[in-house]
């Protein structure tokens, strides 16, 4: 495979990464507000807002549901990431 085709094929790959970043970044901002709408009711119940039950087991249940090619430890450290923002908001 020659240069342009290699060059034309990213262009291609790197197309639809940035068509799945941004549907992943959406659902993020979904997800986001999802969370916000979570914190209102723990403050309004008088509820801590960290649940670290709820966290391992969502992080644990995505390493779980994961098929790869992603590791699980992999799928973890996201999730980790992602609990630790949403946490956040609520906060």
């Amino acid at each position: 495979m020659g240069v342009d085709e290699t060059t034309e094929k990213l262009k291609r790959f790197r197309s639809r990464i940035d068509f799945f970043d941004g549907q992943i970044l959406d659902l993020l901002n979904e997800r986001a507000a999802v969370a916000l709408e979570i914190g209102t009711a723990k403050r309004a119940a008088g509820l801590p807002v960290v649940e670290l039950n709820r966290e391992r087991a969502v992080v644990e249940g995505m390493g779980a549901r994961n098929n790869g090619p992603l590791s699980n430890e992999a799928v973890e450290r996201i999730y980790t990431g992602i609990m630790m923002e949403m946490r956040r908001l609520q906060e």
